[in-house]
């Protein structure tokens, strides 16, 4: 769910721009779909929430971030979108971009492309909340998130957050952060998780 391309660069006269407070919603699940959204600023979290009012957290896109590309091609939006923090969007409607991908089949193929990635990430985030522990959750996360070091993790918002995209309860992750932490495994630092050692993704079951 990268940034926009100059396909989306293009369209940027015709989007409209949308302020958005902390907790509140931009679309809703079976709502017409009207466009798709470019995060300018801030946090919002897709979700859906059950008959028992839990919810699930599908993605937190942050600055940069575009948002309900597949609306596109649906009548219904297929989750919620719900602001975290103080949050900007613009709105690029959906009768501009499909119009677009007519007169310009290359903007098409890159956004054929675009999808393509968010199916591979979303197998990845389905592989990792399928790990039953929850610190070996936590180290699959941190190793395919790691920075440039392999060891530093930025985190994009609150520990709250990162519960919900892990599938934990925010006790369970507190509680196994303390625990690794008092391990020596990792380090929590403002804003980021440094790793003790580098862990291979692909081993941890």
């Amino acid at each position: 769910m990268a940034g926009p391309n100059g396909l989306f660069a293009d369209l940027r006269s015709r989007a409209n721009e949308r302020t958005l407070k902390p907790g509140q919603t931009l679309f809703r699940t079976g709502q017409r779909t009207i466009g798709l959204y470019e995060i300018l600023s801030g946090r919002v979290r897709l979700a859906r929430i059950d008959r028992t009012g839990r919810e699930t957290v599908l993605f937190t896109a942050g600055s940069g971030d575009m948002i309900a590309e597949a609306s596109l091609f649906a009548s219904a939006y297929h989750c919620d979108a719900i602001a975290s923090t103080p949050a900007k969007v613009l709105l690029y409607p959906k009768d501009a971009v499909l119009a677009e991908f007519k007169r310009n089949p290359e903007a098409a193929r890159s956004f054929t492309a675009r999808l393509a990635r968010q199916v591979m990430d979303l197998r990845t985030r389905m592989e990792l909340r399928n790990i039953n522990s929850a610190r070996d959750r936590i180290r699959h996360f941190l190793a395919l998130n790691a920075g440039a070091d392999g060891l530093t993790v930025e985190l994009k918002g609150n520990l709250k957050e990162l519960a919900a995209e892990l599938g934990l309860t925010h006790e369970a992750l507190y509680r196994t952060l303390a625990d690794m932490a008092g391990d020596g495994e990792i380090k929590r630092l403002k804003g980021k998780i440094v790793r003790a050692r580098k862990y291979d993704p692909d081993r941890i079951a």
